[in-house]
């Protein structure tokens, strides 16, 4: 006997209008052959992919989180404020014009959310219609996991002032995606009180008004870079990044985190790696961080950018026999199956890399599984991209990791201020390196410091993709001017090393 679908409705307060009650169920089937939750980048591509197949798919969410943490306090948010810090301060014509350069006398909070906002709400209406195109069904409410075949979705809508409208519905599946993403790790040694001290989500909703003098970072991870360089080109903004590691960002290359750690350095950033936080206070509209070594950083506000936890609490994995770590996040296999074989994992809850393009394939590689679609596997060759001031990107191996290996490599190097490209924007800071075999020249790794840094590592991508070498570049006409022809650039100079 078919289970079919339960309803069940509490009203507090009068009896609701029928439009109301119909938010849930208008957009429930009985049986769906795939359930994702989760509507981030992971969630979208499984969803519209398993969609262009035919399946009767649904996506739940969340009402506010259409689009996931990507959208609303994570990749798209971030990244657009970057863009309008690089606006408003008028940051690229500092070659020009001089360090003291901006574009207004007086950057506001409220001057740089309100284009956060704006673009949150495109991006929302975009990926609703991309859904709504492919018929893919959004359950706006809660999920947790019942059995390993059955959901259960909790929806509240409001009536009035006190008035709730509380619908739950159970409903069937096939395969299932999880793409809960995350959200920013806390400790409870730091007083959060989004007004004075903030975590990474928290520090998009500030409360409009002047910039903070003085920013407080605490982390050295990418989120942490990220926000500590773009505070730190406002003018007047000094910024202090604190962490217990004895350097930032470990994991790029360091020739790179040398020109990063400068530029920010003639922007007025200090660092204060290695130390341990013993205490944080806030007082008089201050906030006070006392260090293990007995140093004091005072601050106007406090960003603590430690980590992240994986979304996971609230699904009811027990009830499925699905492990989590201590983080939150899910362990998955090469085809992001968890343990539970027709229920996946994919995106940030699954941990590294935790980059919005590589969920995207994630979800994409995830369906095809389900339905036993063949995929190529050279998506393992992903660019990253880090969204500091200036910006980093990298792909392939660096040379600390090929060193490890004792495997021999040459480099070679383009300096972008020596390029036409880069003297016209008034360049001071910027590189492109690429790491290839002496022997066979075959390209081995990437990497690129400054302006459109990660638009250009997608050329290297390609050539390490398909085996090639840096005579690829050499051979090869490149636009001029352009910042594309720093490849040619770079492997000129490798090859004369030889």
């Amino acid at each position: 006997m078919r289970l079919g679908l339960v309803w069940r409705r509490v009203l507090v307060g009068r009896r609701a209008p029928r439009r109301w009650l119909s938010t849930l169920r208008d957009e429930v089937a009985d049986k769906f052959d795939l359930v994702v939750i989760g509507s981030g980048p992971a969630g979208q591509k499984c969803a519209i992919n398993a969609a262009k197949m035919g399946k009767r798919v649904a996506i739940i969410d969340r009402g506010q989180m259409i689009g996931g943490v990507c959208v609303h306090t994570g990749t798209i948010p971030s990244k657009t404020f970057r863009e309008a810090v690089l606006y408003l301060t008028g940051y690229r014509q500092r070659g020009f014009y001089g360090r003291d350069h901006q574009e207004r006398d007086e950057i506001l909070f409220t001057d740089i959310l309100d284009r956060v906002k704006k673009v949150e709400g495109w991006e929302t209406e975009i990926i609703l219609s991309q859904l709504k195109r492919n018929n893919v069904a959004v359950i706006k409410g809660t999920a947790s996991f019942i059995d390993e075949h059955r959901i259960q979705v909790d929806h509240d809508v409001s009536v009035g002032p006190d008035e709730v409208v509380h619908e739950n519905a159970v409903i069937e599946f096939d395969h299932a995606l999880i793409a809960t993403g995350t959200y920013p790790a806390r400790s409870p040694l730091y007083p959060f009180d989004s007004k004075y001290v903030f975590d990474s989500d928290t520090i998009l909703s500030v409360t409009p008004g002047r910039v903070p003098k003085n920013m407080i970072v605490i982390g050295s991870g990418v989120i942490a870079m990220e926000y500590a360089s773009m505070l730190n080109a406002l003018q007047g903004s000094r910024v202090t990044i604190v962490d217990k590691a004895p350097g930032f960002l470990s994991f790029v290359d360091q020739e790179i985190l040398d020109v990063l750690r400068d530029s920010m350095r003639s922007n007025g950033a200090t660092f204060r790696l290695g130390e341990v936080v013993t205490g944080v206070d806030v007082k008089d509209g201050r906030v006070r961080v006392t260090l293990e070594s007995n140093k004091v950083v005072k601050g106007d506000a406090l960003l603590y950018a430690v980590g992240r936890q994986g979304n996971t609490a609230g699904l009811n994995l027990e009830a499925v026999g699905i492990p989590t770590s201590s983080r939150g996040l899910i362990s998955v296999n090469a085809s992001y199956q968890t343990s539970v074989p027709h229920i996946y994992a994919a995106g940030d809850v699954i941990g590294f890399p935790a980059l919005a393009s590589v969920s995207q394939e994630q979800g994409r590689i995830a369906s095809n599984h389900m339905y036993n679609i063949p995929v190529d596997s050279t998506h393992a060759m992903f660019p990253y991209g880090i969204y500091t001031i200036p910006e980093i990107s990298m792909v392939g191996q660096n040379e600390a990791e090929l060193s490890k290996k004792k495997v021999a490599y040459e480099t070679g190097v383009a300096k972008f201020d020596e390029l036409a490209k880069g003297q016209m924007l008034g360049l001071k800071h910027g590189f492109l390196k690429v790491i290839f075999c002496p022997h066979t020249r075959k390209l081995l790794g990437v990497h690129a410091i400054g302006e459109n840094a990660t638009e250009i590592i997608h050329i290297g991508q390609v050539v390490l993709t398909m085996g090639g070498t840096i005579d690829y570049f050499r051979d090869h006409v490149f636009n001029f001017p352009s910042f594309a022809e720093a490849y040619r650039v770079a492997a000129l100079d490798g090859i004369n090393r030889l």
